[in-house]
């Protein structure tokens, strides 16, 4: 890895830190579903640096895909105050929504600065290479929560949090390690989206897993369904179900103009003396 891609695999590290921190503490204050939902935005968020940073281009299907799914975060917006969890502050609880907000914006700034740093890195491209600024990111990003958890003495309450723990104080160690290392294969597999892809499909593909999250929560969690959120959810699967239509059409008609192109580029090859 030469210096400059080190230089910016290492800033992005450290705005990785910052959106974990900004995640951790605005998800603690909301419930599952309503801070999935807001963290959908990011999408909106991704589609805007992409195309200053990396000069995405855009389909009438994915501009419709981003639109629903904004709209589908603004929905729940609206009337998030409903959602609030028992005994908690509206100060608390409206400080986790912007917050949580916040780590939308970061992260959907944070995917295309990774595509801009593939396509300006200098040197070939290899999966290897791809390894490398993984390590270097997830290592600056762990570098900074960790001093961060020391100044607030984080540390010192886990083991309280863990005698406390509903499950088992050895559950709570369990579910830390295990959650460390989800995180780490999401991060590893972002980056190989990009890598293979762009971050545009990369923020569509982790909005895929809003539905999921949505069901999940209400099954365990028994969080409440609102109106809100049920719109919300319609909203992002019709944006999901636009955005896939539009890039499968795109390749079908890339593949019926390429084939005329190809055979007569063959004939005239044929045909044309040496």
């Amino acid at each position: 890895m030469r210096r400059p891609v080190f230089v910016a695999a290492t800033v992005i590290g450290i705005l990785t830190g910052l959106d974990n921190y900004l995640y951790a503490y605005g998800v603690a204050c909301l419930p599952v579903s309503t801070s999935s939902l807001v963290l959908a935005s990011q999408l909106a968020f991704t589609a805007v640096f992409a195309f200053l940073l990396v000069n995405q281009k855009f389909t009438p299907y994915s501009i419709n895909a981003i639109a629903l799914l904004t709209i589908g975060a603004g929905v729940l917006a609206l009337h998030t105050s409903s959602d609030r969890p028992e005994g908690e502050s509206s100060k608390k609880y409206f400080m986790g929504f912007f917050m949580t907000v916040a780590a939308a914006v970061l992260f959907g700034f944070i995917l295309p600065l990774v595509e801009m740093t593939y396509k300006k890195a200098g040197q070939a491209l290899t999966y290897t290479l791809v390894l490398e600024i993984q390590v270097v990111m997830c290592f600056f990003a762990t570098v900074f929560c960790t001093i961060g958890m020391a100044i607030n003495k984080d540390f010192e309450a886990i083991p309280r949090e863990a005698r406390e723990f509903g499950l088992g104080e050895t559950t709570y160690y369990v579910v830390l390690v295990c959650s460390g290392l989800v995180w780490q294969s999401f991060f590893l597999g972002s980056i190989g989206i990009i890598f293979a892809g762009s971050s545009l499909l990369c923020a569509i593909i982790i909005a895929v897993l809003l539905p999921m999250t949505e069901i999940l929560a209400i099954i365990f969690y028994k969080e409440k369904f609102t109106a809100e959120k049920g719109v919300s959810l319609v909203l992002s699967l019709w944006g999901f179900v636009s955005y896939f239509y539009g890039e499968l059409k795109n390749s079908k008609e890339k593949s019926e103009t390429q084939t005329p192109e190809t055979e007569m580029a063959v004939d005239i090859s044929v045909i044309t003396p040496p």
